[in-house]
């Protein structure tokens, strides 16, 4: 046994050995491993051509339907209700310069007929006093005639008194004459010049009973009230035979030509709205304190408004608003601007079960557009932390910073200054997993969606 394990242990190593070598010679005997270059595969993506395209910035808003005209009719006159037309009720629609009611009238035609017979009697006063005036101015005529006359022998009877041809009780008693020739003219001058005063407190007179007259005429036309405009009448507040006191709340009658929408729109989409202003302003300050600063401003956003029933789709509920003012200030809860839309004729145009009238309280959407200006735009899917990926000429990725100004849905409004240079350059907008610079690129040109895009940047449903 020991014999056998000692020959076994001297073979052992031997056979350990030929098998290495067995396995190195076939090691060697083998061809060389070929190597091959292992590449990033090439990967297909959508792209499209970043230009600068007509653009509108839009914002939306809401608010409700309020007429831009609104009659709330008091009593001028106290008077009990003689007269109230028969459409005078809530809802009803009436013509302008329709009589809808009448206060009893009878008082104050009767304080009419007083101020115009008063007014009669100072005018024939007048007359009277303007008759007088030229019979005086003809007595005065005759008495200097008389005076003259009276003159002319007062020298007479002179002469022959200083010739003691005549008694002395004969000058006497023409110079006496002569006296109340005198005394005769000058009366009658002062009674002349009394008319002067007398026709001036007459007229003065006349003055006042005319003014008496058109008071009298303008209290009687306040119990009559006609329409001042077409309007629909809302709440009415009284009943024939009622009586009402003078300022006494009678009905409320709304406007037919257009209404207004005071609308909330978000601040920040204010901005955007307003941004084309600064140049067509050419960068000059506007004085908003001023009815023809903000006038001017108002003139300059130049922003188109559609107005919409909130839950209403159909195309025909859509009406063209104008943009007219915006509110004094801003709302800090809900960070709101009130801007005010009129729209002409809202009683117009009715297509039954699709387009009804704007009635008071409608809730409404408000579509603002800024007018069409050349900007740069790129679909948010474009956007990636701020960079872009682009597919270079020789179809290689490459990452580029991009400068957001604002957003407005699927659209981001590059810094067209900025980011100038991006203007002609392929932007991948589908997903690149993962992103490497310089990975190589299959570009296929996305050209419905880069027509979309320019009809999105318009605000055109396709």
């Amino acid at each position: 046994m020991i014999k056998k394990f000692f020959k076994s242990f001297i073979f052992l190593p031997l056979i350990l050995g030929l098998a290495v070598a067995l396995v190195v010679m076939k090691v060697k005997s083998k061809p060389p491993v070929e190597h091959e270059e292992v590449q990033c595969p090439v990967k297909a993506i959508e792209v499209i051509t970043a230009n600068r395209i007509p653009f509108r910035a839009r914002a939306m808003a809401f608010g409700h339907v309020e007429p831009a005209t609104v009659l709330k009719a008091k009593a001028e006159v106290s008077g009990k209700i003689s007269y109230i037309h028969p459409k005078l009720k809530k809802g009803e629609s009436i013509k302008k310069g329709t009589v809808v009611l009448r206060i009893e009238p009878t008082a104050f035609k009767l304080s009419l007929n007083q101020s115009k017979a008063g007014l009669a009697g100072s005018q024939s006063s007048l007359a009277q006093l303007q008759a007088e005036e030229k019979s005086t101015q003809r007595a005065l005529g005759i008495s200097q005639k008389n005076l003259n006359v009276g003159l002319k022998e007062l020298n007479r009877i002179k002469s022959l008194w200083n010739k003691r041809l005549i008694a002395r009780s004969t000058l006497d008693k023409e110079e006496q004459k002569v006296l109340s020739l005198r005394q005769q003219v000058q009366d009658i001058q002062g009674k002349l010049s009394s008319y002067k005063s007398r026709k001036a407190a007459t007229l003065a007179q006349i003055n006042q009973s005319k003014s008496l007259v058109d008071q009298s005429k303008e209290t009687l036309g306040k119990t009559e009230v006609r329409l001042p405009f077409d309007a629909r009448i809302g709440s009415v507040s009284i009943q024939k035979g009622e009586f009402t006191p003078a300022g006494g709340v009678l009905f409320e009658a709304l406007g037919v030509q257009a209404v207004e929408i005071t609308a909330q729109l978000p601040t920040k989409q204010f901005r955007p709205l307003i941004s084309g202003m600064t140049k067509a302003t050419n960068g000059a300050s506007i004085n908003l304190s001023s009815p023809a600063g903000l006038q001017l401003a108002l003139s300059k956003m130049n922003l188109e408004a559609r107005v919409r029933l909130v839950g209403d789709s159909s195309e025909a509920a859509q009406w063209e608003g104008q943009f007219i003012r915006i509110s004094e200030s801003v709302d800090p809860t809900r960070d709101t601007l009130g801007v005010v839309i009129a729209v002409d004729k809202p009683y117009e145009d009715i297509i039954p079960g699709k387009r009804p009238p704007l009635l008071k309280g409608m809730y409404t959407s408000v579509e603002l557009y800024s007018p069409e200006r050349p900007t740069l735009i790129l679909p948010r899917k474009a956007i990636h932390q701020g960079r872009v990926y682009i597919a270079t000429d020789d179809n290689t990725l490459d990452i580029q910073k991009v400068h957001s100004l604002f957003q407005q849905g699927d659209m981001i409004v590059l810094d067209g200054e900025l980011d100038a240079s991006l203007v002609g350059k392929k932007i991948i907008i589908s997903d690149v997993v993962p992103v490497i610079q310089g990975m190589p690129l299959k570009p296929i040109a996305a050209e419905e969606y880069q027509t979309e895009l320019r009809h999105n940047a318009l605000g055109e449903k396709q």
